[in-house]
């Protein structure tokens, strides 16, 4: 580690962002001090463990910038976290958001649920976040028997089936009448507000009726969801003012290890949690700040208020959000943030030894990784698979890896060009579109790349490299007869002793079972979504100017697979149209 004593005293004890960075010039991590000399000095004394201590030992210079108040320097902050993306800043574990139920502003609404609440102008008919998908879908799927509400995205020219099982009032043909959707819209609003009454009621009819006609497998089913909804609702049943609707933030810490717990309250009722155990870099509370921002910028909607615990810096957090935050002392408000705070707690007590064996193991493959491969450091892999469909078609999958953890936001899927018919020619120019690109846009290189295959594959992979300038290790998993990893091979070709029982060949495969799992379920999901759009996506030269007009003129797949060459090619280049007519045949 260097000695940055003489660089230390010339920081000022004003606020503003700091960024760390390695060896090669890559910052691994941003942060932010209300005093940026103390912030800073706090690295490079006294005893750092878990990823602090990792943090530190890869560190080999730091810059900083001052900024006017500490709200300008959590703006920064953040700005630079979304630029550079460091290996050290907080990872939301999942790539995934929360769904919501939403009931369409349109003259005939559909119930649906929806991931990308980004995209929507208006917020007022969203209702969740509904942290369990299968009870958001089942709630859908219940509220769309009971009420005829619209079914299909786009009005049809004709009644379709669920018009005559009465689950649609024939939008497409009929005439309406508005008060009937009003009402409609009324209870389904007043029911997903936590409200039973209006449903409950019109499913006990349909049950008695059913009962009395003798149709008992239906009574069955309706009886089933009226328990289900019981359940739901005693579940999320607090006792709170209906009118509430805030998000309860609170967290607990034990050593290197932070547990986040966040409760949906909507309308008075708990819609649900979410829970998230991160390791800690700096002081606790500037960490919950960091993943509360990361957290609502991916979800892409934020609750009325927020109460938080009195630790936290409320003004700072209602400036950065826009909203209130309050911090209860008393009352069912502050129950309520204890129990938060002892959810957090009990699923850190569940987690913690796991979690820390696995850190440990992680950190002994590293160690034993760069032994093997003379390497200062062996942090970040990236890993290479194809998949074809009939030996044509070829697409590539690259998945990254950092400190044998996945980073899925960055796996990457390559359309390969049609003229390639062989396992190595795909390879080839995956590997120098991806590394080219690194070259050209100053992306941040691995430390080790990963290839699925022996001699042939690393010859390949070193081809590329080497023609690019660039100095990147490899390494290959080669195979036996029985398609089983057998031994790791280096990039001089030489078989490195890794006992095929270590924790450094387990995550090895893991890496090759993931890339392989990745890459072959492109074509495999086109396939059995039998969607035009995803068929488009995977044929070479048609990008989303071309996709959409082609959606356009010929709107399904079923349209596409009849048209000729000569009508494709109205739309796209005689060569594409001839890709893609070959393609579809395949299909």
């Amino acid at each position: 580690m260097k000695n940055f004593k003489e660089k230390l005293a010339l920081v000022p004890t004003k606020p503003g962002s700091y960024q760390m960075k390695n060896k090669d010039g890559v910052i691994i991590y941003v942060g932010k001090a209300k005093n940026l000399k103390n912030r800073l000095k706090s690295y490079f004394t006294g005893t750092a463990t878990g990823k602090t201590r990792a943090l530190v030992e890869e560190i080999d210079d730091f810059e900083y910038i001052v900024t006017s108040s500490e709200l300008e320097s959590l703006i920064l902050e953040i700005t630079l976290i979304k630029k550079y993306d460091p290996k050290y800043n907080i990872l939301l574990k999942d790539d995934k958001t929360y769904p919501y139920i939403e009931l369409t502003n349109e003259k005939y609404p559909r119930l649906k649920i929806v991931r990308n609440t980004k995209r929507k102008k208006t917020k007022d008919h969203l209702y969740g976040p509904y942290p369990n998908v299968a009870a958001a879908r089942k709630t859908v799927e219940m509220i769309n028997r009971i009420y005829p509400l619209r079914k299909c995205d786009k009005l049809k020219k004709e009644l379709c089936l669920y018009y005559h099982i009465h689950e649609c009032l024939g939008y497409c043909v009929k005439e309406v009448d508005k008060e009937e959707i009003d009402q409609m819209k009324k209870e389904i609003t007043s029911f997903l507000k936590g409200d039973s009454k209006e449903i409950v009621e019109k499913i006990k009819d349909e049950m008695h009726r059913a009962s009395d006609t003798m149709n008992y497998e239906k009574a069955l089913e309706l009886k089933r969801m009226l328990e289900d909804i019981d359940i739901t609702l005693r579940k999320q049943k607090i006792d709170l003012n209906k009118g509430y609707q805030f998000d309860l933030i609170n967290y607990y810490q034990d050593e290197n290890y932070l547990s986040v717990e966040i409760f949906f309250i909507r309308d008075g009722l708990l819609f649900g949690r979410h829970n998230e155990i991160i390791q800690t870099m700096v002081d606790p509370e500037e960490e919950v700040v960091e993943y509360l921002i990361k957290f609502y910028d991916k979800q892409g909607m934020l609750p009325k208020e927020l109460y938080l615990p009195q630790e936290l810096n409320q003004e700072l957090i209602s400036e950065y959000f826009h909203i209130r935050t309050y911090s209860p002392q008393k009352g069912k408000l502050k129950k309520l943030l204890d129990l938060a705070k002892e959810n957090a707690k009990e699923q850190l007590d569940l987690q913690e030894e796991t979690l820390k064996k696995d850190d440990k193991l992680r950190l002994n493959a590293i160690n034993e990784l760069k032994e093997l491969l003379h390497l200062d450091s062996v942090s970040r892999m990236e890993s290479f698979d194809n998949s074809h469909l009939f030996g044509t078609f070829y697409v590539g999958g690259m998945v990254v890896f950092e400190d044998f953890l996945p980073l899925k936001n960055e796996y990457r899927k390559f359309k390969i060009s049609a003229d390639v018919k062989d396992d190595l020619s795909a390879m080839k120019e995956v590997l120098y579109r991806r590394y080219y690109k690194v070259l050209m846009e100053n992306l941040q290189k691995p430390d080790l790349i990963v290839m699925d295959g022996g001699k042939l594959q690393i010859s390949v992979a070193k081809e590329i490299i080497d023609s690019l300038g660039l100095h990147i290790p490899i390494i290959g998993l080669v195979k036996d007869d029985s398609h089983k990893t057998s031994y790791i091979m280096n990039d001089k070709y030489e078989i490195l002793n890794v006992k095929k029982d270590s924790n450094l060949f387990l995550f090895l495969t893991r890496i090759q079972d993931e890339v392989h799992r990745y890459a072959i379920t492109y074509h495999r999901n086109i396939k059995s979504k039998g969607m035009l759009s995803s068929v488009l996506d995977v044929v070479p030269g048609i990008g989303e100017v071309r996709k959409k007009e082609l959606l356009k003129k010929f709107g399904s797949l079923k349209r596409l697979k009849e048209a000729t060459e000569e009508e494709l090619a109205e739309v796209v280049s005689k060569d594409v149209a001839k890709n893609l007519a070959t393609y579809l045949k395949e299909l």
